[in-house]
């Protein structure tokens, strides 16, 4: 039997009351205390009690929005949050109550069956937006990796030649919008109007509701990937080897060999093992920011572009085409990167395996310390790629004073010269 739509009687230009009726919970954003902080409450089962502007789910809720259109999901449904606790705790940590460390994410996201069962008891609809739990992954660079003897088995950080285990953890943006603000050099009045005329005008309360402070935006998120014992993250005597990856879908998963971002993954994941399995820990961020937060559309119009061009695919230009279709040359930037760093503890980062100045620059300014950094090994680069490379390189990206030999580069690999 086809599910039953449901329709509504009363359609609002708002999702929140009008001038009439109680306050909404009011949220002190940077309060070490949850119970002072107050619960993020996005979700519609009693819009009344709403305290935010947008909803739980990120982009997918416009899929959630679907699923009740076509009569799937019933509107009023609330999650059974029975055993959905974090595998492992994180914090709280001194970040959590700074209001200038955390501005994009709830730091109290992953708890809130806990710190506001009191809230939940009485009836308001309290989702998580972090989610923490164990896992394993299994990929051939890691094989390979085991087999040229680069990584060892050692039944605990990998089970097999390749299968190795891991925590990871997924958080939804909540948006705290005066420190969004303040991380872009603008005013939250400004920031609120460009945000809302950029949707088409799709989150009217954010010019029209000026007491709320918080903003679910319809974007994606990320995912942590922690190698090791997760609660060393936040021990600055514990070697941490760490990665911060922008998506690239086209590389990461379908091997698409015009970028070197699954190669660098791969690269990032082989450090972060062994430098885990040396008694440190390994982290990878995974953002969701496709085509340096451009989309795929545009970036395939950019590789149109640059392969059409009078001359070919050149490093001078690499960066002119993208601006020309795209009219930025990148809009990841990396501000609201640090975040998550802060969320987990993070205060010292021995090894970072990134080439970029703005993820470096972001994590510094953040008030996190640097050690090492480490470059992508030159023979992971793919043919098509070398353009991309020789671009950001000419554009300013880190490089080592001293580049390994070809020996030195096969010994790596696993490759025997002779």
């Amino acid at each position: 039997m086809a599910p039953t739509k449901r329709t509504s009687k009363h359609i609002k230009l708002t999702s929140h009351p009008g001038g009439h009726g109680a306050k909404p919970i009011p949220i002190n954003w940077g309060a070490a205390d949850p119970a002072t902080r107050g619960p993020v409450i996005a979700t519609l089962t009693n819009p009344e009690h709403r305290n935010v502007i947008g909803t739980h789910s990120g982009a997918y809720s416009v899929y959630r929005a679907l699923a009740v259109a076509a009569g799937a999901l019933d509107p009023h449904h609330v999650p059974d949050l029975t055993n959905t606790a974090p595998t492992d705790p994180f914090g709280p940590f001194p970040a959590w109550a700074d209001p200038e460390k955390i501005v994009s994410l709830d730091p109290w996201g992953a708890t809130v069956q806990t710190v506001f069962k009191d809230y939940i008891d009485k009836g308001y609809d309290v989702r998580p937006s972090i989610a923490v739990t164990k896992a394993h992954i299994d990929m051939p660079e890691i094989r390979d990796a085991v087999e040229a003897g680069r990584l060892e088995v050692d039944g605990k950080i990998l089970k097999s030649a390749g299968e190795g285990r891991v925590t990871k953890a997924a958080t939804e943006p909540v948006w705290y919008l005066p420190g969004v603000a303040k991380r872009f050099g603008c005013t939250e009045s400004d920031l609120r109007r460009t945000l809302f005329e950029q949707t088409g005008g799709m989150f009217p309360e954010l010019v029209t509701r000026g007491d709320l402070d918080v903003f679910l935006p319809p974007i994606g998120g990320q995912t942590i990937y922690i190698f090791g014992d997760p609660s060393k993250l936040s021990d600055p005597s514990v070697p941490l080897t760490a990665r911060v990856h922008d998506e690239c879908n086209g590389s990461d998963v379908f091997g698409s060999d015009i970028c070197t971002c699954r190669p660098y993954l791969a690269h990032a994941i082989e450090e972060c093992i062994r430098g885990a399995q040396a008694g440190g820990v390994g982290l990878v961020v995974y953002f969701r920011k496709e085509g340096r937060a451009l989309g795929e559309v545009t970036k395939f119009l950019v590789y149109n572009a640059r392969k059409r061009q009078e001359g070919g695919d050149t490093a001078a230009q690499y960066f002119a085409r993208t601006e020309c279709v795209a009219g930025v040359q990148d809009m990841r930037f990396q501000e609201l990167m640090p975040d998550v760093l802060h969320w987990l503890g993070v205060t010292k980062i021995h090894r970072l395996v990134s080439m970029s100045n703005m993820k470096y620059d972001a994590i510094v300014r953040g008030g996190i310390e640097v050690g090492e950094r480490v470059n992508i090994p030159d023979y992971l680069i793919p043919a098509d790629a070398r353009v991309e490379m020789d671009a950001k390189k000419a554009a300013g990206y880190f490089t080592p004073d001293a580049v390994p030999d070809a020996a030195e580069l096969a010994k790596q690999k696993g490759r025997n010269l002779e």
